[in-house]
């Protein structure tokens, strides 16, 4: 499940860790997610006023996603979880043909093994347009992690890179608890 936290202005900060996705009409909401070679596709429906994240670990192919088990890895592969998003959307209230995305990660975290953030970067793009649903803002590719929140209501979107020199955020990416934020080295606020 994703993680909550509640700050004293009443704000909502949703972690998607994962495997995971949420879809939220809060106007107070922000999810948040840490990102390496990962995808985060955040979706929202502008005129109905809610969105949603998630957060996946690999593109997957439609005859490669293993059957739901009880620990949800078939929610760790891109076919799967963006599925899941809209679907998750849909059900909410959302209209199809009202949804924009942004798409961020698939940095390629090491070299000289695959480039796993290139083959879910160019997966995540690849399924969004053959659903019709426009990409108008992100951030995908390069060689850095990221920190991401996301306003679902307004489709508000923030990046935070995380220093080159911090391996760290593959065990950041498993890790639930946010008690201190990951170093910083630039910010971009998208609208």
């Amino acid at each position: 499940m994703s993680q909550l936290e509640a700050d004293a202005a009443g704000s909502v900060r949703i972690h998607v860790v994962q495997g995971e996705q949420h879809v939220e009409n809060d106007p107070k909401a922000m999810l948040t997610t840490i990102l390496g070679s990962c995808i985060a596709a955040c979706m929202w429906d502008p005129v109905r006023r809610l969105g949603g994240m998630n957060h996946f670990l690999l593109p997957g192919e439609d005859n490669q996603v293993p059957e739901a088990n009880a620990g949800g890895s078939s929610a760790r592969y891109g076919v799967h979880a963006m599925e899941l998003l809209v679907n998750a959307l849909l059900r909410r209230g959302a209209r199809r043909e009202s949804l924009q995305a942004k798409l961020f990660g698939g940095g390629r975290m090491i070299r000289g093994l695959t480039d796993i953030g290139e083959m879910n970067a160019t997966f995540a793009e690849r399924f969004l347009k053959a659903e019709g649903i426009p990409v108008v803002g992100g951030s995908l590719r390069g060689n850095q992690g990221r920190r991401i929140q996301f306003w679902p209501v307004g489709g508000r979107a923030r990046q935070v890179l995380l220093r080159p020199d911090t391996l760290t955020v593959f065990q950041t990416e498993f890790q639930v608890s946010a008690s201190k934020p990951p170093a910083q080295t630039g910010a971009v606020e998208l609208f």
